[in-house]
């Protein structure tokens, strides 16, 4: 069962291999863990680079984290080489990879379950993949259930199209606000903490729904791209958490950031058009069963983002 559900993980893994010195190299491999469980997952790199066990390997923020020093290989049997994620088929997570040379050079790629494994040319690379990072911040977005529950709301409350335009776009502003100065490094808020808020603005968020839909107008209603920038502070820290789980090598953090969060935007932005399209298709209901469905889903919002607030506060307790 654990198994099963470790193959299920949408958290990316990363392997970063560096060159410390002259043909000299350090390797990093970190992978997403839950419970006492990890799914088997191995880098592999056709020049026998790994062929040894690893110097340190220890457990740390639900990540199995295994450290390998003082690796002596030559530069060149790079070239043409193999980079491979055994296991990484059985699962759906994805694994970002990163080659570093005292050369300047530098490569990244990112593995998913149908391609795992790549071919090393040192010739013509070293860009950042665009479409991969972009992939990335959609795949990170559609899969976030909190956020995507908070943008529903939103959707939900306002009313007015251009109303809406407006508080998606301060909330767009106010998340990649806080997910630049985070990734970035200058502020280090605790990731329960605002993980914790984070659901709370969702239960906040369906409260409001409901009573608006008793009539009586909250302050989402009256203030709505104000609640939203306010909230998307928080979200955006929480954005800065998952990419700072991936471990981006720090001289791509600013593009790579740039790049998520292009990925972000776009996704937030297909579900919000789904939302719509949904909404027009309900609109064709009998009265009653729209009636039967626009109290079930504040309650649903709400009940959810209940329980992840109170199971996030607990991690802040015992953190």
């Amino acid at each position: 069962m654990g198994a099963a559900a470790l193959a299920h993980e949408v958290r990316p893994a990363y392997l970063q291999i560096e060159e410390t010195a002259p043909d000299t190299f350090s390797v990093l491999w970190k992978q997403p863990a839950s419970g006492p469980m990890v799914v088997h997952l191995d880098p592999q790199l056709s020049n026998g680079l790994l062929k040894g066990p690893p110097s340190q390997e220890f457990t740390a923020n639900s990540f199995v984290i295994r450290k390998w020093d003082n690796l002596h290989q030559a530069r060149d049997s790079f070239d043409g080489s193999t980079i491979a994620i055994d296991g990484l088929k059985d699962t759906i997570t994805d694994a970002l990879v990163s080659v570093s040379f005292l050369s300047g050079q530098d490569i990244q790629t990112i593995l998913r379950p149908k391609s795992p494994s790549t071919v090393v040319q040192l010739k013509g690379t070293g860009k950042l993949p665009v479409l991969a990072y972009v992939t990335l911040g959609i795949e990170h977005i559609l899969t976030g259930f909190d956020h995507l529950s908070f943008v529903l709301g939103l959707v939900l409350l306002i009313r007015s199209r251009s109303l809406l335009l407006k508080t998606i776009t301060a909330f767009t502003l106010a998340h990649s606000i806080t997910l630049a100065v985070s990734a970035l490094g200058f502020v280090h808020p605790s990731a329960p903490v605002i993980e914790a808020l984070v659901a709370l603005s969702i239960v906040f968020v369906a409260l409001e729904l409901v009573r608006s839909w008793e009539g009586h107008d909250g302050l989402t209603v009256k203030w709505p791209w104000l609640i939203a920038f306010t909230f998307g502070l928080l979200h955006g820290f929480a954005f800065a958490s998952s990419l700072a789980d991936i471990g981006l090598p720090p001289h791509n953090i600013p593009l790579a950031l740039l790049l998520f969060n292009c990925g972000v935007e776009i996704g937030q932005l297909l579900f919000v058009g789904a939302v719509l399209l949904i909404i027009a298709v309900l609109r064709r209901l009998p009265e009653p069963r729209r009636l039967q469905l626009r109290l079930a889903v504040p309650y649903a919002i709400g009940g959810l983002s209940t329980y992840w607030m109170l199971q996030r506060l607990n991690v802040v307790i015992h953190h």
